[in-house]
């Protein structure tokens, strides 16, 4: 079965929660309990023709079998939300990090806005601050 066999589970969708120096920060992220449904998430979020052409959609999934993230482009990134992920306890979940670059580079500022879009979802779903 492909990702688009299978029903994505539902996706919440906060938007874009942030900018910085041009570049726009959206947060999204669902229920999930494997790695086809990650898989089906990830397809149903880039159906949507503004997020397929995203420069980077960084993401991260705790699943009962363990952790499991990809970078897409921005490196390190991947890491950062799982390691956000683990802290929080947060399970069965995968958390995408959406940036559209902004034409200036934030070097070590973009760990920063990441960590800040993962807050942001973690605060939607009622979580304590990561």
């Amino acid at each position: 079965m492909t990702a688009k066999d299978q029903a994505a589970p539902a996706l919440e969708m906060l938007g874009v929660v942030l900018t910085d120096r041009g570049s726009r920060y959206a947060v999204t992220g669902a229920r999930v309990a494997s790695r086809a449904e990650v898989d089906a998430v990830l397809a149903e979020l880039k159906s949507d023709r503004a997020y397929a052409k995203a420069t980077h959609n960084t993401w991260a999934a705790m699943l009962p079998s363990g952790g499991l993230k990809a970078d897409d482009g921005e490196s390190g990134a991947g890491m950062v939300i799982l390691r956000m992920m683990e802290r929080e306890g947060l399970k069965d979940h995968v958390i995408i990090v959406t940036r559209w670059y902004g034409g200036k580079k934030l070097g070590g500022d973009r760990f920063r806005r990441v960590q800040d879009a993962v807050r942001a979802y973690l605060g939607h779903l009622g979580g304590k601050s990561a």
